[in-house]
């Protein structure tokens, strides 16, 4: 670890060296790359700096320990060395996880699609209220949300929505979303008092650059048709909707958010190059070995990961076996502590794996 981080060292200085070359300003895409390089490493210099201050102290507390006379030059030897050692212990660890191989995705924008599964109109109105939570989450955090396409069920509820969320690093915090979200509830049409048990589907998609996935046109199958819905003044009058069909792999999505035909088929084509993006995602992470796999999922879509119980007021991630009793929070977009648990329990199981090997 501690020649990775030599060679960390030595390559920053290389960047703050390039980065002071006039002549490297004039290309503004070497000067990006350059710095983004230096924001990542950053953080890991700064970790490691002060280790190495810290390490630095306890040498110089043993010095003065051996050769100092005088109690209260030791006392105060004695608790800086102690303070020192706790802080190498804890930087150790935090050097551990900003050394684990970064998700190339983790700073992407994300599509969120969103699908009423198990039990009818009441998975509808759960999915949509999942939509909302989403969105506040976004606004919490002072991402941009971008309506891309829905299919209502006449109460408020979605069938499916599928939007989009702008924000430096969306897809770090929302990738542990994905899957099958359950609700727990007495429904508003239920006269018995019984609790009835709902699903929503939620699949979290990196935005995919047209550098990463590469589209044959000639696969692409375009229908247009008249808009439905609350769409606003002209929505229905005009065939400004747009469905694409991807023969090879027979994914279909509709548009028709935007009054355009030209940016619903933009949208669509957007939403695509996200799925097939997702595909290949899941093939390398199936072709991968069992060993090196994260213990939290990030994108089967066939995995229950949470239950929203409504009368206990009670939230449980099954994956990370964590029970929050503070449901109206969570539904109001304040999700961190759950995703705060992901993050931390993907952490540990990646560092338990490079301690295996």
């Amino acid at each position: 670890m501690f020649d990775k981080l030599e060679d960390i060292l030595v390559r920053f200085d290389e960047i703050l060296k390039e980065l002071n070359d006039p002549s490297v300003a004039l290309d503004q895409q070497r000067f990006r790359k350059l710095m983004k390089e230096q924001s990542d490493l950053t953080p890991i210099v700064e970790a490691y700096k002060e280790y190495k201050a810290a390490k630095q102290t306890i040498e110089d507390s043993l010095f003065i320990l051996e050769e100092e006379s005088d109690e209260d030059m030791r006392d105060m030897a004695k608790e800086e060395m102690n303070e020192a050692k706790q802080r190498v212990e804890e930087l150790e660890q935090e050097m551990k996880i900003l050394l684990l191989p970064k998700d190339e995705n983790d700073d992407k924008n994300v599509i969120v699609e969103i699908r009423g599964g198990a039990g009818g109109d009441e998975a509808a109105l759960f999915a949509a209220e999942l939509y909302r939570l989403y969105c506040r989450f976004a606004e919490r955090n002072r991402w941009k949300t971008e309506l891309i396409s829905f299919n209502e069920n006449g109460l408020g509820g979605f069938k499916e929505v599928v939007f989009m969320i702008n924000g430096q690093g969306a897809y770090s915090k929302l990738k542990y979303e994905s899957g099958v979200h359950r609700v727990q509830r007495i429904p508003v049409t239920e006269s018995g008092g019984r609790i009835h048990t709902s699903t929503a589907t939620v699949a979290i998609m990196p935005e995919a650059e047209e550098v990463d996935v590469e589209i044959d046109m000639n696969d692409c199958k375009f229908d247009v048709f008249r808009a439905s819905g609350n769409g606003g003044q002209c929505v229905n009058t005009t065939d400004s909707a747009v469905r694409l069909t991807h023969l090879p792999t027979g994914i279909v999505i509709s548009c028709q958010d935007e009054k355009s035909q030209l940016k619903n088929k933009d949208k669509a084509l957007k939403v695509l190059r996200a799925k097939l993006y997702e595909l290949e995602l899941q093939k390398k992470q199936e072709a991968e070995s069992a060993e090196r796999r994260s213990q939290v999922g990030t994108g089967d879509r066939s995995e229950k990961i949470r239950t929203y119980n409504f009368p206990q007021s009670r939230v449980t991630d099954h994956r990370i076996k964590l029970t929050l009793y503070r449901l109206e929070d969570i539904m109001d977009g304040d999700i961190y502590e759950l995703v705060d648990s992901c993050i931390a329990a993907d952490q540990a199981a990646k560092l338990a794996n490079m301690g295996e090997e």
